[in-house]
Order: structure tokens, then sequence, then C-alpha cells
């Protein structure tokens, strides 16, 4: 038995494909699709969810000198993630896809790369901060993974029949 759907596409698209509806997904939190489609997303979804629920408290602070204003030296705090948490980011990163920021017309490339610069990953980040951290107290209260996701089914699309559904964080 095959381990994924076929969708009817080659393989390079069908991975496009998905690696875009699960972004939309995680972003935006529900999406409009097929049935078939939806149950792709659902299983990739919840698997990066699962992964990061393992890693959603690991953070480190370090203690770093950086030079002020004046040019004394100053001890400061950060808080960064652990290895094992960046690791656990990267391997989402390598899943959702990174979003192109456009540039509008009358905005200058300073600005520009100013309004973006602080944007990376909104979908990873949705991830890890509130997502992750969400899902993790609920599997601790009610003892139990899994099921982060619902799908309601809509009814047949009008064009093909194709059974149309909402897939939905819970």
């Amino acid at each position: 038995m095959a381990t994924n759907r076929k969708l009817g596409r080659p393989s390079d698209q069908r991975k496009a494909l998905l690696r875009g509806l699960v972004t939309e997904f995680v972003d935006k939190g529900k999406i409009e699709t097929t049935e078939t489609r939806a149950k792709e997303v659902r299983s990739i979804a919840e698997k990066l969810v699962t992964m990061a629920m393992s890693v959603c408290d690991d953070r480190v602070e370090v203690e770093r000198k950086i030079q002020n204003d004046k040019g004394q030296t100053v001890e400061k705090t950060f808080t960064v993630d652990s290895p094992k948490r960046l690791h656990i980011r990267r391997e989402v990163m390598r899943v959702l896809y990174d979003p192109k920021i456009l540039r509008n017309q009358k905005e200058s490339k300073a600005d520009y790369k100013e309004r973006t610069g602080a944007i990376k990953h909104p979908a990873v980040e949705k991830l890890m901060n509130e997502l992750a951290p969400k899902y993790k107290k609920r599997a601790e209260e009610s003892g139990q993974g899994g099921g982060y996701t619902r799908l309601l089914k809509m009814g047949p699309r009008r064009g093909d029949a194709a059974e149309m559904v909402i897939l939905e964080f819970i």
C-alpha cells in the first residue's frame, strides 16, 4: 500500500501543492479544499504540531556582552532557542513555504527592508509560539495526544462533484 495519496499529479507538483496547502492551513487556521487533499494536509499538519509540541518549552537564557551607544560594554541576557528547538524549527521550515511579501509601488527599498526585516516565516512562528503550547496544554489536561484538526463536510462541488470539506484546527 502506498504511503500517501497520489492526487493525480506528478510527485513534484503534488509536494508543492501539499506544502502550499499546509502553509496556508497553519497560517490561517482553516482552509476549504477537497476531502482527499484535506486528509493529506491533516496528516502533515498534525505531525508538525506534534514535533513542535515536543520542544515548545525549550528556551535557553544566554548572557552576552554588547556595546551600548556610549561605547561601554554591558552584559545583557537574551532568551534563545535550545539546540533541539532550533533543529525542530528548521525541520518545520523544510515543509512550510516562506511567504513572498511584495513591495508596494510607492515604497522605497529601505522602507521595504525595514517593513519585512522582522517578518521571518510567520507560519513557523505561529506554529512554534501559539499552536504548540495550546495543544500541549490540551494534551496534558486530557491525557492523550493527536486530534488537533477537524473536517467539516460541505457537500459536492458544483463543477465536478468532488467532495468539499473545511479543514480547521480545533
